[in-house]
């Protein structure tokens, strides 16, 4: 079974990209295909064959690819798999429009349906950037990854989240595949007096939530992550709270083991920083909604709070501070997310599907 890995654009580190390497570890030989790629920016995938469309020629396309919205899904189109059994594209935007002969199974593990221009897509019309372009152009773009979510042949679901927004927005079914999480980095330490947070800082987010509940408990919140919501959070933000920007591995793994409870505001498509943290044996404080909801399990590896006010953040905040947390439960919950689990259930699939596919092709 000859198989090749799409992915949207190659040019930063985070969950998706942790997806990938233990897809290339599955399949090491499998080339990895994308729209843009920076090697400077993207280090992790030095041990990967990359192969870039033509669009990593244009100028700013590598970091900037919101220039080329129309073209980015002709450079996936670009890309020829007839010599390939399986590609499997790992995308929350373009690289599902890829084009895939009868022969050739195309498997999508969706991340989340495009989330400019469903789920999300208020948040983004306030952008002060790219606001005004989204709402001119909306029912343009949603309409054609509508056609673009059509070509995959068969969808995996990152939780069960996201296979009901794939319902929902492309009126697909999809199967649940937890993505991995290297949980054996993680041990136990004892807490230290400060809340943690570990997160792009951008409006969906809802850090402000977090901020303003530390600033009138008076606790110390440590955010981890950058992103252009960052000079607005600091404006509003207490002698409490510390912003540390990006951080190395080996700090972040520091902070998650010290911290009394990681804060998760939003709503997440899974969240990976949430099993990050229960591996660490610490819990997590996070909206009752999203991805949260499936990896915590409320009043034993955490607290799950209501409303995303900061009411309710503070109300669950100090729940966490009376509970005598069982460090063993809350790291045996992660350990249900470990890379391994997320190796052998992905390759199983993968190759159930490839069969269930031939024998379908045999009898049409």
């Amino acid at each position: 079974m000859k198989i090749a890995l799409v992915y949207d654009r190659i040019n930063k580190f985070g969950g998706a990209e942790r997806i990938l390497l233990a897809l290339h570890q599955i399949w090491p030989q499998a080339p990895l295909f994308t729209a843009v790629y920076s090697p400077r920016q993207a280090g992790w995938a030095d041990a990967i064959k990359i192969q870039p469309s033509w669009l990593n020629y244009f100028p700013l396309a590598k970091n900037h690819h919101e220039l080329y919205p129309w073209l980015t899904p002709l450079a996936f189109e670009s890309f020829k798999f007839d010599q390939y059994d399986v590609v499997i594209s790992v995308t929350s935007a373009e690289a599902k429009s890829i084009i895939t002969g009868p022969k050739t199974l195309h498997l999508c593990y969706c991340l989340t349906p495009t989330r400019y221009l469903w789920s999300h897509k208020t948040h983004y019309f306030t952008d002060q950037v790219l606001g005004f372009w989204l709402k001119l152009w909306h029912h343009r773009l949603q309409a054609d990854d509508l056609i673009y979510s059509q070509r995959p042949d068969q969808y995996l679901a990152i939780s069960q989240t996201i296979q009901s927004r794939i319902k929902q927005y492309y009126h697909c079914d999809s199967q649940t595949i937890f993505p991995p999480v290297d949980t054996q980095k993680f041990s136990y330490f004892p807490s230290q007096e400060y809340f943690l947070i570990v997160s792009r800082l951008v409006t969906y987010k809802r850090i402000d939530l977090a901020i303003k509940a530390c600033n009138q408990l008076r606790e110390k919140l440590i955010i981890i992550g950058t992103g252009r919501e960052m000079a607005r959070l600091k404006k509003i933000s207490g002698p409490t709270i510390s912003f540390v920007g990006s951080v190395s591995e080996k700090q972040l793994i520091n902070y998650y083991q010290h911290c009394q409870a990681l804060i998760m505001p939003q709503e997440e498509d899974f969240g990976i920083a949430s099993v990050e943290c229960q591996a660490s044996g610490k819990p997590v404080i996070a909206f009752k909604k999203g991805g949260a909801s499936e990896t915590i399990i409320s009043g034993q590896t955490g607290i799950l709070f209501a409303y995303q006010t900061v009411d309710s953040l503070i109300s669950a905040m100090k729940q966490s501070k009376t509970r005598d947390w069982d460090n063993h439960l809350i790291q045996s919950q992660a350990k249900k997310f470990d890379q391994l689990v997320f190796k052998t259930q992905f390759k199983q699939v993968v190759e159930e599907q490839w069969i269930q596919y031939q024998r379908r092709q045999q009898k049409s």
